[in-house]
C-alpha cells in the first residue's frame, strides 16, 4: 500500500474514532440544538394543554350547575340543547372571513415589495461560482412527523369537520337523551368508560402507547366515578362525567333502562372516536386553522342536523317547544361556554394526548364537589373518595406520559449518534 494512502486512512480513523473522547459527550446525552429546541416546545405545549384543559374543566363545571337549574325548571330537551349549542359554532365563520379579507388586503397592497424581492438573485462574481457545487447541509433529524406535516388545505378541513360534526353531536346527543331512560348514576358510569375506548381505540392508530400506568390511571378513574355515582343513586345530585357533561337530577325511576344504558355507552364510544379522529388527522394544531374548522362544524350542524330534530317531534321522543324564562339566559349562557370550552378543549387534545384530556375531564367530579361545598350543599365522604381518587389518576396518566416521552427523546438521541458517523463519514470523502 503507498505511504500516501496508509496516511490518509490513518487520518480518516483518527477524525471518525477519536482514541480518547471528550468527557463532556457521552452516549445518549449529545443533544444537537435542533433536538433540544424541540424538546423545550414539546414541553412548553404540554405544559400549556394542561392548563388549558383545567379551563375547560371549570366552564364544563359552571354549565353543569347553569343546566341543572334549567332541568330543575321543565324544560328538558336534549336535542335542542345539543344542537344549539353546536350552532354556536358556526360564529367562528365570521372572524375567519375578516382575517381571511384582511390578509387579501395587505396581500394587495405589499404585492409590489413582495415582487421585487422574489426577483432578487445573487451576483456571480466568481466566474466559477455557478460551476462550483455547494455544500449540502446535514439532513436535520426531527424529533416528530408533525414537523413535517402540511397544513390542511380547506376543503381537507371541511371534510374533517364533517366528519367531526356527527361524531360529537352524536356523542354528547346521546348521554344527554340517555338521562331520559335511566338514572343518572347509571348514564355517568356507562359514558366515563370513555377512557377505556380511549385507550384502546388509540393505541390500534398508534397515537397512544400502552402501559400498566395508563391501564391503572383509567382504572382507577372509572373507580372513582363509579363511587361519585353510587353514591348519587342514594343521595341524587349534580354529577360529573369523563365523556360529556350530565345535565339533570332525577328522581324518578328508570323508566328504560336498557335503552339508556345503550345510549350512554353509545356516548363513550364516539366520545374516544372523535377524540382520536382529531389526532390522527390534525396531529398539531399548527396544521389546520381552527376557527375555519369549528366554523364548518356549527355550519354543516345547522344545516343536516335539523331533520333529526323533525323526526323525534313526529315519534314522540321530544315535542319541540321553545326555551322560555329562566331557559332563555340558561340556554344561552351555555352556548357562550360551549362555543369558547369545546374550541380550547380541541387545542388542549392536540397538545397533550386523548387520554390525558379524557381522564382530566373527569376533574369536573372534584371539582362539583368543590362547589357544592361553597354551596353549602351536603357532601357524603364517600363522594370525596372518589373526587380523590380521580384526582390521582389525572396525576398519574400526566407523569406516565412525561416517562415515555423521556424514553422516546432517549431513544432519538442514541439514533441521532448512530446516524453521526455515518453523515461525518459520507462528508470526509
Amino acid at each position: 500500500m503507498p505511504a500516501e494512502a496508509t496516511s490518509t486512512l490513518e487520518t480518516l480513523e483518527m477524525d471518525t474514532f477519536p482514541a480518547h473522547p471528550p468527557r463532556s459527550v457521552s452516549r445518549g446525552k449529545s443533544v444537537s440544538p435542533g433536538r433540544a429546541l424541540s424538546r423545550l416546545r414539546a414541553t412548553r405545549d404540554y405544559g400549556i394543554g394542561i392548563g388549558l384543559l383545567l379551563i375547560v374543566v371549570v366552564l364544563w363545571t359552571s354549565s353543569n350547575f347553569v343546566t341543572q337549574g334549567m332541568y330543575q325548571d321543565g324544560f328538558e330537551k336534549p336535542f335542542l340543547v345539543t344542537y344549539m349549542n353546536t350552532s354556536a359554532f358556526a360564529l367562528y365563520l365570521v372572524p375567519w372571513k375578516l382575517r381571511e379579507w384582511w390578509r387579501r388586503r395587505r396581500g394587495l397592497e405589499d404585492g409590489g415589495v413582495r415582487r421585487g424581492r422574489a426577483q432578487y438573485q445573487r451576483l456571480a462574481i466568481d466566474p466559477e461560482a455557478d460551476e462550483r457545487p455547494e455544500p449540502e447541509d446535514p439532513p436535520i433529524l426531527h424529533s416528530s412527523s408533525e414537523e413535517e406535516l402540511p397544513p390542511l388545505t380547506i376543503r381537507e378541513t371541511a371534510r374533517l369537520a364533517f366528519v367531526f360534526c356527527f361524531l360529537w353531536f352524536t356523542a354528547n346527543w346521546a348521554v344527554n337523551a340517555s338521562l331520559d331512560y335511566t338514572s343518572v348514576a347509571s348514564a355517568t358510569i356507562l359514558s366515563s368508560m370513555s377512557g377505556f375506548f380511549t385507550l384502546a381505540i388509540g393505541r390500534i392508530f398508534r397515537v397512544e402507547m400502552l402501559t400498566l400506568a395508563k391501564i391503572a390511571a383509567v382504572l382507577t378513574s372509572f373507580g372513582g366515578v363509579l363511587l361519585v355515582s353510587l353514591s348519587d343513586s342514594v343521595q341524587p345530585r349534580q354529577p360529573g362525567g369523563a365523556a360529556s357533561r350530565p345535565l339533570a337530577n332525577s328522581t324518578e325511576l328508570a323508566p328504560r333502562p336498557i335503552l339508556g344504558d345503550s345510549l350512554a355507552l353509545i356516548s363513550a364510544v364516539f366520545y374516544a372516536l372523535y377524540v382520536i379522529l382529531l389526532k390522527v388527522r390534525m396531529r398539531s394544531e399548527s396544521r389546520v386553522d381552527m376557527q375555519l374548522f369549528f366554523g364548518f362544524v356549527g355550519l354543516f350542524n345547522i344545516l343536516s342536523c335539523w331533520p333529526i330534530g323533525i323526526f323525534l317531534h313526529i315519534i314522540g321522543v321530544e315535542t319541540f317547544e321553545l326555551p322560555h324564562g329562566s331557559a332563555v339566559t340558561a340556554l344561552a349562557i351555555n352556548m357562550a361556554i360551549t362555543l369558547s370550552s369545546d374550541y380550547l378543549y380541541v387545542l388542549a387534545m392536540l397538545k397533550t394526548t386523548p387520554l390525558v384530556v379524557t381522564v382530566g375531564l373527569s376533574l369536573t367530579i372534584p371539582l362539583a364537589v368543590i362547589g357544592d361545598f361553597i354551596l353549602g350543599r351536603f357532601t357524603r365522604g364517600q363522594v370525596i373518595f372518589g373526587a380523590l381518587l380521580v384526582l390521582l389518576s389525572f396525576v398519574v396518566v400526566g407523569l406516565d406520559n412525561e416517562k415515555v416521552k423521556t424514553r422516546e427523546d432517549v431513544a432519538d438521541d442514541i439514533s441521532d449518534e448512530d446516524a453521526r458517523p455515518s453523515l461525518e463519514l459520507g462528508a470526509t470523502e
